[in-house]
């Protein structure tokens, strides 16, 4: 097999290359397989080059598992390191050796223990396509500088996004798109300090936030990691991927309900975000109209956005913020109850921006959501930011629209300068407005409502001669349709269907 070197787009080349081994699984069986042998390679990746740093220092304890746990690097078996699986790549035993691998590595590494996929033996997974996908894997090389374990961090990344877009609704439940979480993270700046998501999903928004702590000379481990998610597969996929980004995290001792279960029930954060499911309905208020957390009201059964809101200002520190998303519904719902929560939180003086997103930015869903950004000591008191971004993005395939750098660079600069005081009202864009007269517009945080529509430029045309110009133009359209009906009657006549 052809040696791979990193590049750009190499993240695809291994997505490609590794649908060779899809065959009939479905997208959900499929991911585990892709993911689980990234995050194999990763951990024997790490685990070597340590290897090869004792080996060198000549002391004998290559073998040593203090010497690795020590410096965060997970312990790797001798039976369970790269080199045996890739022997036994075009062998029959390649998924059972592949198990039998992942099994010692949890037995090894208590924090991995029942995390890892087991289901490479299985017979309807093709034992020569796993062994082909063995050989990409191994022949994985570098361009230039850098090591396998970022590019590998880089594929499980650009595969989480794949699968989510394959798996349509259901991939919505792991994965949410990485422009709008680098949105929240670039108006947060999780520098130091408790970052949680109390519906995590795959962890995406942690690894963004260790990636903006990295990129502004800071240190991972100046942040503490804290989530949870209900669906076992995805609380798993969650532990891997902060894994093979060397963060770690306190998602829980097991997946759990964020509103049954809390896992975190003493955190107060610093820094809160994440994107709940959303408009949840039947999320069990009925059992929880009592519950501590619903200090604004309690949340309508059958819609779970303010008990996220709520949970989630609940676990805030005394000077927390939160960036969450939310569907447009909840800017100015008043059914269940929702209008008056909102009222209270607005009169908390607790809402520091929303931003109104442009469509279609996610893989799963069409419904419209704006971003919440929420401070428990705004910098700004009385007074919230509202910024319209519904115009911004671009579509990178028929479906899918995303946020660019530049965009986010300027929805940040906007917040920014609003923190500073110094934001100047944009109409159709931004606009900062008192507490007051958010309460004259019944407390509806609509930025449209806010921002107003942007000002047109004069193009310097005399009103009569573009209305001569446009009447002229659209009766030649008038011209031409009729023409076409001519034409179509005759055509449909023609075959004897005959229109009067």
């Amino acid at each position: 097999m052809s040696e791979n070197t990193a590049n750009i787009g190499f993240e695809k080349e291994i997505w490609d290359a590794a649908c060779i081994l899809r065959g009939n699984l479905d997208a959900s069986e499929y991911k585990q397989v892709v993911l689980g042998l990234i995050f194999l390679k990763y951990i024997s990746d790490k685990f070597d080059a340590r290897y090869q740093e004792l080996k060198k220092e000549g002391d004998g304890f290559e073998e040593d598992r203090d010497e690795y746990t020590s410096c965060n690097v997970f312990f790797v078996p001798e039976d369970a390191r790269w080199a045996k699986i890739a022997e036994a790549a075009h062998t029959p035993e390649i998924g059972k050796i592949i198990d039998d691998a992942m099994l010692l590595i949890e037995k090894e590494n208590t924090r991995l223990k029942g995390i890892l996929p087991k289901n490479f033996a299985r017979p309807e997974l093709d034992k020569r396509r796993l062994g082909d996908v063995v050989d990409l894997f191994t022949n994985i090389k570098m361009k230039n500088q850098g090591d396998s374990r970022d590019i590998l961090g880089r594929t499980y990344e650009y595969c989480l996004a794949q699968f989510a877009e394959q798996e349509g609704k259901k991939g919505g439940e792991f994965f949410t798109p990485a422009c709008v979480v680098r949105t929240l993270v670039e108006f947060l700046k999780p520098y130091h300090g408790r970052v949680y998501d109390p519906c995590c999903g795959s962890g995406g928004m942690f690894v963004q936030s260790a990636k903006f702590v990295e990129q502004h000379s800071g240190r991972i481990n100046d942040i503490s990691v804290y989530g949870q998610d209900s669906n076992p597969t995805t609380w798993k996929m969650a532990q891997m991927n902060l894994a093979i980004r060397g963060i770690e995290a306190d998602l829980g001792r097991y997946n759990a309900d964020t509103f049954y279960d809390d896992c975190h029930p003493t955190l107060r954060a610093d820094f809160i975000m994440a994107n709940p499911p959303f408009n949840l309905s039947d999320w069990g208020a009925d059992k929880l109209r009592d519950d501590v957390r619903w200090k604004y009201g309690v949340p309508p059964a059958g819609n779970a956005n303010f008990a996220w809101l709520q949970h989630m200002i609940y676990h805030l520190a005394p000077n927390g913020k939160i960036g969450m998303v939310l569907a447009n519904g909840s800017l100015s719902s008043q059914s269940g109850g929702e209008g008056d929560i909102r009222r209270k939180i607005i009169e908390d003086d607790l809402v520091s921006c929303i931003v109104a997103m442009p469509t279609q930015l996610f893989y799963t869903t069409q419904i419209p959501v704006s971003l919440w950004f929420l401070d428990r000591n705004k910098k700004q008191k009385g007074k919230t930011c509202f910024i319209d971004a519904r115009k911004m993005g671009s579509m990178v395939s028929r479906k899918l629209r995303q946020l660019t750098d530049e965009d986010i660079t300027k929805l940040a600069a906007a917040f920014d300068t609003y923190e500073s005081g110094t934001l100047e009202d944009k109409k159709g864009f931004c606009v900062v407005v008192t507490t007051e007269e958010i309460a004259k517009q019944d407390y509806i945080l609509t930025p449209g409502r806010y921002v107003g529509i942007e000002e047109q430029q004069d193009d310097g045309e005399p009103f009569e001669d573009k209305m001569n110009r446009l009447t002229g133009e659209l009766f030649e359209l008038f011209a031409q349709s009729h023409d076409l009906e001519v034409q179509i009657k005759k055509n449909l006549k023609a075959i004897g269907f005959e229109v009067k």
